[in-house]
């Protein structure tokens, strides 16, 4: 009777561990309350590895990670994925909460018709600043002048940071000069490489992490950042009763808009939980507790009525109409335009 036992047990631990999604995500860019909902409803565990930038999942992708069911990268990671041949077609019959996705936000450049992608959430690359010094200094924020120009620079220096970023820098650096964020003119480039070398001795650092802890207890008062990160270090510092609030503004030149979404790699085992997950975040109320979160934007029109309101009027999470024709999202370099900019990062970081 031993054997029998022993076979049923294994068959029951195999079938177990098989209802396992594998999701490989940014930092702190789903609920667990979320997770916790959808692991009960499709009677499965969900394993969540993570990233801090689209580069870094890429490499480690290319180093022969495998088996992740789902993944969330921005736009111009999806379209490097789809260029690999590394995801699986959606199944769309299997997503019939499609049609909550606002059609802004679809049949995108980087994945026309959704072929592979569906739309998770957004960021804006802005400008965030604390809204007593700022004042005090009376400098205007409304455009990227302030990151860029000594003549505000020389109020703020060394209480200056910016991404730590090629393409994120040199993306504010182009708009400022009146150039499209996607820009690949060389010589273009150079330009929006001086007037960075220019900016340099005025700023702090290069800053992609710890800018937000720095914006809360008041050590920076100036970033180039992310609409999430700034939206957070906010809610810290109003926690904290720093007696300052730490705002985001759209440069009136334009920004980058980071739209991330859900993909298929093809190593993954598990499709079908993937298409199951995939249509459980598509629910608005799965979805808006992501924003309600950490302040991201949304893409799906059924998460509005469930979004806190001062979020749903924050015009850095939901830009109107205006400000949307100013954003661009990033697009993929070639392998020549990636060397370029590479060896254009290296002297910036030299000089």
């Amino acid at each position: 009777m031993i054997r029998p036992i022993l076979f049923l047990l294994l068959f029951i631990g195999h079938a177990q561990a098989a209802d396992v999604l594998h999701l490989y995500n940014w930092n702190n860019y789903i609920s667990d309350v979320t997770i916790a909902r959808f692991e009960t409803q499709c009677a499965c565990r969900v394993v969540q590895d993570y990233y801090s930038d689209n580069e870094e999942m890429l490499a480690k992708l290319a180093a022969g990670a495998t088996g992740y069911d789902l993944i969330v990268p921005t736009g111009n990671a999806v379209e490097s994925l789809v260029r690999q041949r590394a995801l699986r077609p959606l199944d769309k019959s299997q997503l019939p909460k499609l049609n909550n996705i606002d059609p802004a936000y679809l049949n995108t450049a980087f994945d026309p018709g959704n072929k592979y992608s569906v739309p998770y959430a957004y960021t804006l690359t802005l400008i965030g600043y604390n809204s007593a010094r700022l004042r005090e200094l009376n400098i205007p924020v409304d455009s990227w002048a302030a990151i860029f120009e000594p003549r505000h620079l020389e109020k703020l220096k060394g209480r200056v940071t910016v991404l730590d970023s090629q393409r994120e820098l040199l993306a504010a650096a182009l708009k400022y000069l009146g150039y499209s964020a996607n820009d690949t003119i060389e010589a273009h480039w150079k330009q929006a490489r001086d007037l960075i070398v220019r900016a340099k001795p005025y700023w702090a650092a290069f800053n992609a992490s710890s800018y937000i802890k720095e914006l809360t207890v008041g050590n920076i008062w100036l970033v180039h950042g992310y609409s999430s990160d700034i939206f957070q270090a906010d809610i810290d510092a109003q926690n904290a009763q720093r007696g300052f609030r730490i705002v985001a503004a759209i440069p009136k030149e334009g920004a980058v808009l980071a739209l991330d979404s859900m993909v298929l790699h093809k190593s993954g085992p598990r499709p079908d939980l993937a298409h199951r997950f995939i249509d459980f975040m598509l629910e608005g109320r799965n979805a808006a507790e992501l924003t309600n979160l950490i302040g991201s934007g949304n893409p799906n029109l059924d998460a509005r009525q469930y979004i806190q309101p001062e979020i749903a009027q924050n015009p850095a999470v939901f830009p109107d109409k205006t400000q949307q024709v100013k954003l661009e999202m990033l697009r993929d370099l070639d392998r020549h335009q990636r060397r370029v900019l590479s060896r254009i990062w290296t002297e910036i970081k030299l000089r």
